[in-house]
């Protein structure tokens, strides 16, 4: 419990290692272990999007003129940016999210906070859900991410910078206010460069400097901001976790790391991914009506087949049939596969349900 009586919050925020650039990684093996550029051009062109932990080394990051990357990082491989890849990996692991809370708000296509204070899986420490979401991410997507876990949104984004890439790290209420006091100003999420510069003439280089301020002289520096450094300098944050996205759809896929072409071994994939599927749709009391079959070939082609049904259904043999059936419309036996997906779709809340967006995940080859 917290000093004031209520519930102290356990909050999770979720930051992807590098993403775009890991997502260009784990999709061209030829990438691994190079400085990998997203955005820009080898010419010096545009602007950087996103850096590689390779690329970052030589003091490339994002939003950095390109010009300015290459001179940096002469070797660097550029890459375009491939958006709809992206999108797809955060569906996934958004899904994932939302097998422990529906408490999930995410702030870009790489971050969210998740209130795991109470949770669907009844887990009593955010350090292990954090573990394993982590270890789910990785197994499921072959991303990595990193983890802050702490009493609020503000301590949290702060503690998923600790231990970057792959980390994880906690702030316990019992060690907040030390953590706050002795962290460098330049850390504080909320104080831009200008504000920091201007602290730093003032005499305010850490947490301590700052809570030894009082409110009204900070509301005189800095305006309506100075309630909230005031604030954050004393751990107090009393933000909720907002979830924003609307659940429209059910689906589960998997990435092979081999490309495959057995049409029977398929066939069976498909029984259990719609195994998956039935079960995740009945612990929502979800079903739906249209089902749709995901395939992407060796060469990247992805291909989407769909059948609607007159009624609602979560029954696994039955969707594992459409999507069978579905597959007879594609090349699938002919050519290889990289990726297979079914989703549930135009979907109906049963009696007692409740859903946000659900995205399509992968899931582990048995």
């Amino acid at each position: 419990m917290s000093r004031s009586g209520h519930l102290q919050r356990k909050i999770i925020h979720i930051d992807m290692d590098a993403f775009y650039a890991s997502v260009e990684q784990r999709d061209d093996p030829s990438y691994r272990g190079k400085p990998v550029i997203v955005g820009g051009s080898p010419q010096g062109r545009g602007v950087v999007a996103a850096a590689s932990y390779e690329a970052r080394k030589y003091g490339v990051h994002s939003a950095m003129p390109a010009s300015r990357a290459v001179k940096l990082c002469p070797k660097a491989v550029f890459v375009k940016p491939r958006f709809d890849v992206y999108r797809e990996a955060s569906q996934q692991i958004r899904e994932i999210f939302l097998e422990y809370t529906d408490l999930v708000e995410p702030l870009s296509l790489d971050e969210a906070y998740l209130d795991v204070t109470e949770n669907h899986k009844e887990i009593p420490s955010a350090t292990l859900i954090a573990k394993e979401i982590k270890k789910r991410i990785k197994e499921e997507t072959g991303l990595t991410a990193s983890a802050g876990i702490s009493i609020n949104k503000f301590l949290a984004k702060i503690a998923s910078d600790m231990d970057k890439p792959d980390g994880i790290y906690l702030i316990s209420p019992e060690k907040a206010e030390a953590f706050i006091e002795e962290l460098t100003i330049d850390k504080f999420h909320g104080v831009g460069t200008a504000t920091q510069k201007k602290m730093e003439r003032m005499g305010i280089n850490t947490g301590k400097d700052l809570k030894a301020w009082d409110e009204v002289d900070l509301v005189k520096q800095f305006g309506k901001s100075g309630h909230h450094y005031y604030r954050i300098a004393r751990g107090i944050d009393n933000r909720e976790v907002k979830p924003n996205r609307i659940r429209k759809s059910i689906g589960k896929e998997r990435t092979f790391a081999e490309d495959i072409s057995d049409l029977e071994w398929i066939q069976n994939f498909l029984d259990d991914l719609a195994e998956k599927i039935s079960g995740s749709m009945k612990k929502m009391n979800a079903a739906g009506k249209t089902i749709t079959l995901k395939v992407r070939f060796k060469n990247f082609e992805t291909i989407t087949r769909s059948q609607t049904l007159y009624h609602f259904t979560s029954d696994a043999r039955e969707i594992a049939t459409i999507a069978k059936n579905l597959l007879i419309e594609t090349a699938v036996g002919e050519r290889e596969v990289r990726l297979l997906g079914i989703s549930v779709s135009s979907l109906n809340l049963r009696e007692g349900g409740s859903f946000g967006e659900q995205l399509e995940i992968p899931f582990k080859k048995y």
